[in-house]
């Protein structure tokens, strides 16, 4: 909302003329209100006409920021600017010069000029009692330290000193927004407990709209949904994701919330509901570009990794070189580096990473660490990939959140197989598949039952190889992500090949087979699995002939034995 001010008493201007333009700027603020930004957008170009005040081109700038219409709203903003220090405003002028520094970087990527501005709002606020416009532009500089700075103590700083400013003036969109800042940076320095309430706070405050900012609102929840992203804690990351989905749905919003969507789909990327997260990156990308292009390549290095999962990897190179610079995708390359077998190159790739990620960030450099082991196991270098499992460690006791716990797992696993130490590489795996699956991450889950399967068959466990073997199998087919089920079946082969008698069933088969061992009925697992009861008798039937048997109890005992079920 914009403020009215005494321009419109200037005695230039008739009393008819400053009573019209008091109407048209309160139309436009209307119209924001209620998310008509084309009306906004006429009541303010009017009032502009009439006298461009700072007010009536701030509101217009506004307008326009809605409206995705990029060139507009920097060109308002800068008149605006120049309007308010005509009109000797000089906080309005800072805060407008705060806003323009993050126009700058949303739009253009231009973050060496957004600085300057940042730098004259200080300067016009000196010497002045400090204000909640100087804790707006505490909070745009904080962000920017964050996400393209690396200086999380400096971001962190900022973000308290907006925290007390917003506190001290009322302001509760400034004191959540610095709160919400604070917590982004607590959890980047590894103090998640902290971090996550401190955001959690904000973000509860934003959707119960004791925030009253809408665009405040939306940046609030992103950085929560962000820092979640960034410890992989994907199941608060999905419930903040539906909430901000709620609510921008409910104020008509959904169009405009694209960036956060494309965040939400790196999530369901992780959880294996790639069929949504191909949709939402596609359509997050498509507007993006149009919109706030530095803010589509949030969708395009997903939309790789997906790619990648998927098998297609020619396809995810692609991606990440439009997304070339963003931390995602130099990682991307170095795992395609892996799917390729050049493990030398995915090192690269992954201690590139690491240079660009602070130490300050610790959860933050897991998934660098993580790939930079599995290269150095790799390539043979055993002595440095348990170095750098000892770093990896040190972020998981930062975030303990399952997801890195199951990635130290695996890691662990890794290194302990190259080392021929093969029941502590079963232990380690057995850990790494558990914590995957209680976090809902198939895909992963599935690689690390790959990984379990070839140390059980070195321990003389065919069976229960097998097994693990025949269930990322499954996994991996149903995800649609081919390479690695092939490379699962390939496994599954080679392990039945070298087990003389090993029984041999359909998917369909192994489904129903659980199923039956589950205590289900023919007709309740026909229900259950959507097809006619008449389909089971005929898997059962099947399956009692191969095991060679003849009631269904002993073909669940059969089935345990061979590692079936």
């Amino acid at each position: 909302m914009v403020r009215w001010s005494s321009w419109c008493d200037d005695a230039v201007m008739s009393t008819d003329d400053a009573s019209i333009c008091r109407d048209l700027i309160a139309r436009g603020n209307a119209a924001l209100e209620r998310t008509d930004w084309d009306e906004a957008h006429r009541s303010f170009a009017e009032a502009v006409d009439r006298r461009p005040s700072g007010e009536a081109l701030d509101g217009l700038a506004w307008a326009a920021w809605w409206r995705g219409d990029a060139e507009g709203v920097l060109d308002a903003r800068q008149r605006a600017y120049r309007a308010y220090r005509r009109e000797g405003s000089l906080r309005d002028a800072a805060r407008v010069a705060g806003w323009l520094g993050t126009d700058l970087v949303d739009f253009r990527g231009e973050l060496a000029v957004a600085q300057g501005w940042f730098r004259r709002g200080h300067s016009l606020l000196d010497g002045l009692e400090p204000s909640p416009e100087l804790g707006w532009l505490y909070v745009h500089e904080a962000e920017k330290l964050l996400l393209y700075g690396g200086d999380v103590a400096g971001a962190r700083s900022l973000a308290e000193r907006a925290h007390r400013l917003g506190r001290r003036s009322d302001d509760v969109d400034l004191e959540m927004m610095g709160l919400a800042m604070a917590g982004l940076a607590a959890v980047l320095a590894g103090e998640l407990e902290d971090g996550t309430a401190q955001l959690s706070e904000a973000a509860t405050a934003a959707l119960a709209e004791e925030m009253r900012r809408r665009w405040a609102i939306y940046w609030c929840v992103c950085l929560v949904i962000h820092a979640c992203e960034l410890v992989r804690d994907h199941d608060r990351a999905s419930q903040w994701c539906r909430g901000l989905q709620d609510w921008s749905e409910r104020l008509g919003l959904e169009g405009f919330n694209r960036s956060c969507r494309a965040y939400h789909a790196g999530v369901s990327i992780w959880r294996g509901e790639w069929s949504f997260a191909e949709a939402e990156l596609l359509s997050a990308a498509e507007r993006l570009t149009d919109l706030r292009p530095p803010w589509a390549i949030e969708a395009w290095v997903r939309l790789g990794e997906l790619r990648r999962r998927q098998g297609r990897l020619d396809e995810a190179a692609v991606l990440f070189e439009r997304a070339a610079g963003h931390g995602l995708a130099v990682l991307g390359v170095g795992e395609l580096g892996m799917d390729r077998d050049d493990p030398a190159g995915a090192r690269d790739r992954a201690q590139e990473c690491l240079r660009e990620i602070t130490s300050e960030a610790p959860a933050a450099r897991a998934g660098a660490l993580e790939l930079l082991i599995r290269a150095e196991t790799a390539l043979g270098d055993l002595g440095g990939a348990e170095q750098v499992l000892g770093e990896l460690h040190t972020a998981v006791a930062a975030a303990p959140t399952d997801p890195l716990r199951a990635s130290a797992a695996y890691c662990q696993g890794l290194l302990a197989a190259a080392k021929h130490e093969h029941d502590a590489a079963r232990v380690a795996f057995e850990d790494a598949v558990r914590l995957y699956r209680r976090s809902g991450a198939p895909f992963e889950q599935g690689r690390a039952r790959i990984s379990l399967a070839r140390s059980l068959a070195e321990l003389g466990r065919r069976s229960d190889a097998l097994g693990h073997a025949r269930a990322a199998a499954d996994t991996l087919e149903d995800l649609g992500a081919s390479a690695a089920a092939e490379a699962a079946t390939a496994l599954v082969r080679e392990l039945e090949a070298e087990a003389p008698g090993t029984v041999r069933l359909s998917a369909r088969e192994r489904e129903v087979l659980r199923l039956v061992a589950d205590g289900g009925t023919n007709r309740a697992i026909a229900e259950q699995l959507v097809v006619s009861e008449h389909t089971v008798n005929r898997h059962v039937t099947n399956i009692l002939t191969k095991l060679g048997v003849g009631t269904r109890s002993a073909a669940v005992a059969e089935a345990i034995r061979h590692g079936l079920i």
